[in-house]
């Protein structure tokens, strides 16, 4: 099987990189040169955030490496302190901005914070709309919206999101989100894919994974895309970047998946904020 990373499908036509390279917790002064490993070794989805301050070293990766903007998928998120319509306008002009693009391939709403802005994040998907209406974002999706977030858009909201990503590993398989996605025709995408290293030690993977002659970080990011979800390893270390990209080489039989699924602890596993509940705003 070759090592080439599949194209999902998208609810608007467009399609996505099953595997990127996360940048979240990569400080702005390492994160040129670890997106540039990252480009170098194949990615072609990079995956950033308003809030993560490293928008700008992405861009600036991006551009190191010779590639033309229309290879590389981006994704990028709205800072939770410009949940406002106007404030997204000028945090998404910031964004593109910072990238030095004219458009990004996915922006999403990071946090629906249910507890801040009277509980109002329609009007902010709604700002986002037109962001897609206008060509600026190809795709738009939302981050961390649980079931009932959700709905309340599919009820208010024209445009259903292409993606949402949410918090999800073996540990925490999240299987009520990802099953109103599916329903929905919402591509889930998995951050914190290996619960922060937690499930590197787990008996069970290690087992697997000496059984498959791989690491147990691949055997659980192979996991991630057997159940069709989208997945975006960080790292900073090159050998790491190079291994978490060679997962498509190699597949899990159907008593391995059933086995890492098994280690589901439900909302104990949650390494994570809990989005019902989570209303942080950089100050």
């Amino acid at each position: 099987m070759a090592n080439t990373v599949p194209d999902i499908s998208l609810n608007d036509g467009n399609t996505i990189p099953q595997l990127g390279f996360g940048v979240f917790q990569i400080e702005p002064e390492d994160t040129a040169e670890a997106v540039g490993r990252a480009l170098e070794v194949g990615y072609r989805h990079i995956d950033t955030a308003e809030m993560y301050g490293n928008e700008a070293e992405v861009g600036e990766a991006i551009r190191s490496a010779g590639l033309d903007r229309a290879e590389v998928f981006v994704t990028s998120k709205l800072n939770n302190g410009f949940h406002r319509p106007d404030d997204a306008r000028k945090a998404f002009e910031s964004t593109l901005a910072a990238l030095r693009t004219d458009y990004i391939d996915l922006f999403l709403i990071h946090w629906p914070l249910p507890t801040r802005y009277d509980g109002d994040f329609v009007s902010t998907w709604k700002a986002l709309e037109e962001f897609q209406r206008d060509g600026r974002a190809r795709s738009i999706g939302v981050s961390n919206f649980q079931v009932p977030h959700l709905a309340r858009l599919a009820a208010e909201a024209d445009v259903v999101p292409a993606v949402n990503q949410v918090e999800a590993h073996p540990y925490l398989a999240n299987e009520e989100v990802r099953a109103y996605d599916r329903e929905h025709n919402i591509v889930t995408e998995a951050w914190s894919p290996i619960a922060q290293g937690k499930v590197l030690d787990d008996p069970t993977i290690v087992d697997i994974a000496e059984q498959v002659g791989r690491t147990p970080a691949q055997v659980t990011l192979r996991w991630h895309v057997q159940r069709g979800d989208i997945v975006f390893p960080k790292s900073t270390t090159p050998k790491r970047i190079e291994e978490n990209f060679r997962i498509f080489d190699f597949t899990l039989d159907d008593a391995a998946m059933d086995r890492i699924s098994s280690l589901d602890r439900g909302e104990a596993g949650r390494r994570g904020p809990n989005p019902d509940v989570f209303d942080y705003v950089p100050g």
